[in-house]
């Protein structure tokens, strides 16, 4: 949701030069993610947490700046606020099914902030933004008195994610990530809708019925969470053809997705998907989910699987391995289907609503 904010604040500030922004941040490494510029200018407003950061120190900043529209980017915002307020809800999912035994502690906290500020909201809110037609449906059932103040803006993935043609810097990024000369890309982390634990049964099942079978490359899990996890489903030997690069950069993600064979994204739930338009993007095969929003944004340019299923995602994995024609066919899909997202195009969209509300 951070890299959503930061893109359509950059388009903003090519396409507006009228209205002043203040960006408020935390004070650490928020202020150096997006340059100052004429009529856009950082506010950093330390607090103790990021609840405190929230109900008391934005607020008093909004009324000291006298500031005539906020818009909040992730999902809360203030309990109190007396201007026009946006808030942009990627996902209620936190409203929906609470997962206390799942996920890290850190994401169980947020989630339970979310249920209590997210409500109240929402009745705050003179509009209310969120990413996918399937997200707005789920809001507007969720909220049904809001239904006529709920839009989509979509998402979209950076310039930078792209096809890239020069095989020295695609060698190095190998040697840097220590990465095999064949695999499967699968972007996912210990948030449990990423589905690591059927995505790694469905692989020992696709390893099982395949010669010369792709390795798979995992970023953002440690060691110890993928041993517990292949101890538990009883498939410690896949060890071996799994590698581990640690966290990964955004800007080195594109050298990733182009060395991969096709990229593996059955999520359980997602409200938009970037990772399936950046592999899009860079001109790799898509393998994504039937729920949620994913078929929407593959919009027909990706294998879409159960994602409950390992032999489902196992037979997909195989058949987007084995038949290199079908998998040139979705290649080309996918760079057709991501040319419809643009940041540009969603920052005009948001600048919209900004003059709609100010403005009438």
């Amino acid at each position: 949701m951070d890299i959503v904010a930061v893109e359509i604040i950059r388009q903003l500030q090519l396409i507006d030069t009228e209205n002043e922004y203040f960006l408020f941040v935390k004070p650490d490494v928020d202020k150096d993610v997006i340059e100052e510029t004429v009529n856009f200018k950082i506010v950093e407003l330390p607090a103790k947490s990021y609840i405190d950061w929230e109900l008391i120190a934005l607020p008093k900043a909004v009324r000291s700046l006298k500031i005539d529209l906020l818009h909040c980017t992730s999902n809360t915002a203030p309990r109190r606020i007396n201007i026009p307020l946006i808030v942009t809800v990627h996902d209620i999912i936190y409203l929906e099914k609470l997962h206390l035994k799942q996920g890290t502690w850190y994401q169980k906290l947020g989630n339970l902030y979310r249920r209590w500020n997210v409500p109240q909201a929402m009745k705050n809110a003179s509009r209310i933004i969120t990413v996918s037609r399937f997200e707005e449906a789920n809001i507007r059932q969720r909220f049904p008195e809001r239904s006529n103040d709920i839009y989509t803006v979509y998402n979209a993935a950076s310039l930078e994610f792209r096809p890239i043609d020069s095989a020295g810097t695609l060698d190095e990024a190998r040697k840097r990530y220590n990465l095999p000369n064949n695999f499967l890309f699968f972007l996912g982390n210990t948030d449990p809708k990423k589905n690591v634990r059927n995505v790694l049964l469905a692989y020992a099942l696709y390893r099982e019925n395949m010669v010369n079978a792709l390795e798979l490359v995992m970023p953002d899990l440690n060691e110890k969470y993928l041993s517990d996890m292949l101890d538990d489903i009883g498939h410690t030997s896949l060890r071996e053809h799994i590698f581990l690069t640690g966290y990964i950069p955004n800007k080195e993600l594109p050298l990733i997705y182009n060395l991969s064979q096709f990229f593996l994204y059955p999520s359980l739930r997602e409200s938009f998907g970037i990772p399936i338009l950046e592999a899009m993007q860079c001109g790799k095969a898509v393998i994504t989910s039937t729920t949620s929003s994913m078929p929407e944004i593959a919009d027909g340019a990706a294998l879409l699987v159960d994602p409950k299923d390992p032999r489902a995602i196992a037979h997909a994995i195989a058949h987007m391995h084995s038949d290199s024609t079908y998998r040139k066919e979705m290649e080309q899909k996918g760079l057709e289907r991501s040319r419809f997202f643009s940041w540009k195009k969603s920052a005009e969209q948001v600048l919209n609503h900004y003059k709609s509300l100010l403005h009438g």
